[in-house]
């Protein structure tokens, strides 16, 4: 089990990113709150990671957090959330605030991320209820990292198709982010903004 990966960070593209340990490129998925912490590409970068495995393939996900990857190992216990499911989850809203939406039975809130119905935001509720108390503490590392990139709303958007939203959808998103008076200056805050005003409409 590949449980924590340390390296200079080579690609760094949402939802995806590319880790050089040793001569050896780890490819693993990441949540938009983890994406906002990382560090420059070329720069030193530390992950918590969980490995996925299917028939046919390995999958990493990785985590700036312990907590954050203890939260998706609770998630994807729930009947009907798969880790594709799980990471938009954690890329829609944060550890506190998903803490908060079970709490207060906030099934309006959860429905507002991708491929979460009613049925499957109610099943979160009812199953996370009695575990959700550690992951309200907030995250002092949740802090953006500005990018740099010539194409960021390109990349903005094909971060949010990524994540299971539609096309149409993804760019309809990203032009009110756009339209904010909060000026945004890379791709991490632009799917930020995007992803923040569609849970909070």
């Amino acid at each position: 089990m590949i449980g924590r990966l340390t390296g200079l960070l080579a690609v760094k593209r949402a939802p995806q990113i590319l880790i050089e340990c040793h001569g050896v490129g780890y490819e693993a998925d990441v949540s938009m709150t983890t994406f906002y912490q990382l560090p420059e590409v070329g720069e030193q970068v530390a992950i918590w990671t969980h490995l996925q495995v299917k028939e046919d393939s390995h999958n990493l996900i990785g985590f700036t957090t312990e907590l954050e990857r203890k939260l998706f190992r609770q998630l994807i216990r729930v009947n009907g959330v798969g880790p594709k499911m799980a990471l938009t989850i954690l890329s829609g809203i944060n550890n506190q605030e998903f803490a908060h939406c079970v709490g207060q039975n906030d099934v309006a809130t959860l429905t507002r991320l991708p491929g979460v119905g009613k049925k499957t935001a109610e099943r979160l509720i009812i199953e996370m209820r009695d575990k959700v108390d550690e992951f309200a503490i907030p995250d002092s590392a949740s802090q953006l990292q500005p990018g740099s990139t010539t194409s960021f709303k390109t990349e903005a958007i094909e971060a949010l198709q990524a994540l299971g939203y539609k096309p149409v959808d993804a760019e309809k998103m990203i032009k009110l982010a756009e339209q904010s008076s909060e000026s945004v200056d890379s791709a991490s805050s632009l799917i930020r903004k995007a992803l923040q005003s569609s849970v909070q409409r």
